[in-house]
């Protein structure tokens, strides 16, 4: 009830000077004035508060705490996967309806988005973060309480779920979007994105390891909504609300908010946001489909090889998904460390450089992802092998897709562009991958043999092959566009705009 009073109380009292914020229009890679011309200013005064309001310790700090969350994020959202075959078992359900449990959340977590984008933009983003998340600590906590009977309730849960997902995703990298600029952004960017991976890998581990030290899939379940109390508080009590594009002030220029029909206007004629959304779509299909089906998928392949014995029990005990946890997470830190520094590099020759690198990472994955699938019967380890390099190009573009969104979107209408993004790279991505996959698999399987078990959903996993290639292409279009769309968003005139 307290919080639900914070977030009313914050709807009504959101800064309007902070929306109203200028803009900066300097396209330099030398970091700008906010670290370069007050030199001399901040030689006198040493402890001044920056543009954005928020000092530059507790601006880290924000940002550490945002990739807290976006950790905690990830690692729910990964915890079912890591114990699907356990639910499978419990419920006695085929891979249609296991498909569903991830479908459900992603398209709960993709109809809100637009909603939390909008209220990003106009009111104070960390109460609206501390509400939802607080709302989805509770709805995991209650979804770990499921009985047999009732898989409904375990599908509605997981539905809701979405909800609190949704208000910190559209609006936590608007928040680092107005903390720092350029540089330092894509830096923060990327430690923030190395959560996604890190969480989804640990999503793996802790689901899979406490269900068997449990001996109770359900408890794999309660982990995370412990650890959300602690990220309310710390929203609550350390992060303070930036002043929006304050931080890319400009003087000649000043932002008012417009109408959401306007926004969306805007950004539909803004090639370079549509075309990375399409090739970010490709990404979320990929990683929908692997995150949910990998461990499975690998499960099937050791005993379809005669590696493991079937699991008969209402508890399987397997490795699978704690090896395929640790290879999500070194190869997601790689990957957007790897994607960062080669997009710095190329970005010297062209400054075209980020969609040709997010294009050179799924073009490349596509080999090797078709590999792992290929050889998964015949070679265990080359099969991990080829998930590691696969993983490794496939993660390249988390936090080069957010940084070219952040440029070339206006800051007054980038939660909105986040949201739309969510919309539609997991309306056509991952909100439906994870259950195509499994209808494919049901409809390829001859029988209920080990045998067919495991071919059918091989063959069904080759589809994320293609979806890659289709993606990379999405991203080369991207860079046709690039140079101006950027170039149009850094001297933004609203007088000019028309519709």
């Amino acid at each position: 009830m307290t919080l639900v009073l914070l977030f009313r109380a914050a709807m009504s009292h959101s800064e309007p000077t902070s929306d109203s914020a200028p803009f900066l229009s300097d396209d330099s890679e030398v970091e700008g004035p906010e670290e370069q011309g007050g030199a001399a200013a901040e030689g006198r005064q040493p402890q001044e508060e920056s543009p954005s309001g928020v000092s530059s310790v507790r601006a880290l700090l924000t940002v550490l705490i945002l990739c807290y969350i976006n950790l905690l994020n990830y690692m729910d959202r990964f915890t079912v996967a890591g114990v699907l075959p356990d639910i499978e078992h419990y419920f006695q359900i085929d891979d249609g309806t296991s498909g569903l449990l991830q479908t459900v959340f992603i398209c709960s977590y993709m109809f809100l988005a637009p909603l939390f984008g909008y209220l990003g933009d106009r009111y104070n983003r960390k109460i609206i973060m501390s509400f939802g998340i607080s709302f989805w600590s509770l709805v995991t906590l209650a979804s770990s309480y499921t009985p047999k009977e009732h898989f409904w309730a375990l599908l509605l849960t997981r539905g809701l779920v979405g909800v609190g997902e949704a208000s910190y995703s559209t609006i936590a990298p608007t928040i680092i979007a107005d903390l720092y600029v350029k540089g330092k952004r894509t830096t923060m960017l990327s430690i923030f994105y190395f959560a996604i991976p890190v969480g989804s890998g640990l999503g793996y581990i802790v689901g899979s390891q406490v269900s068997n030290a449990a001996k109770n899939w359900h408890w794999a379940l309660r982990v995370t909504p412990a650890l959300g109390l602690v990220a309310v508080l710390l929203l609550l009590f350390v992060v303070k609300e930036p002043k929006r594009g304050a931080i890319e002030a400009q003087q000649d220029h000043h932002l008012d908010r417009t109408s959401w029909l306007t926004d969306l206007l805007a950004l539909s004629k803004n090639y370079s946001f549509v075309l990375s959304t399409f090739g970010f779509t490709a990404v979320a299909f990929v990683t929908g489909s692997l995150a949910l089906w990998a461990p499975t998928f690998l499960l099937r392949a050791a005993i379809f090889s005669g590696e493991r014995a079937p699991c008969v029990d209402e508890q399987c005990s397997t490795s699978e998904s704690l090896i395929f946890g640790i290879i999500t997470c070194v190869t997601g830190v790689l990957g957007v460390a790897s994607g960062v520094q080669v997009s710095r590099q190329l970005r010297k020759k062209t400054s075209r450089a980020d969609p040709l690198v997010c294009a050179a990472g799924l073009l490349l994955s596509a080999p090797f992802l078709y590999l792992a699938i290929v050889f998964a019967e015949a070679s265990t380890i080359a099969t991990y092998v080829f998930i590691f390099f696969g993983e490794t190009f496939l993660s390249m573009n988390w936090a080069i897709v957010a940084d070219i969104l952040l440029y070339v979107v206006v800051p007054t209408r980038r939660s909105t562009a986040e949201a739309l993004q969510i919309v539609i790279s997991h309306l056509l991505g991952d909100a439906g991958s994870p259950y195509l996959i499994g209808v494919v698999s049901d409809s390829l399987k001859k029988t209920d043999s080990f045998l067919w078990q495991f071919r059918s959903l091989q063959l069904s996993l080759l589809l994320c092959s293609f979806v890659a290639v289709v993606g990379g292409a999405f991203f080369l279009a991207t860079a046709l566009f690039i140079e101006q769309d950027r170039h149009r968003a850094e001297n933004y005139d609203p007088t000019g705009e028309t519709y």
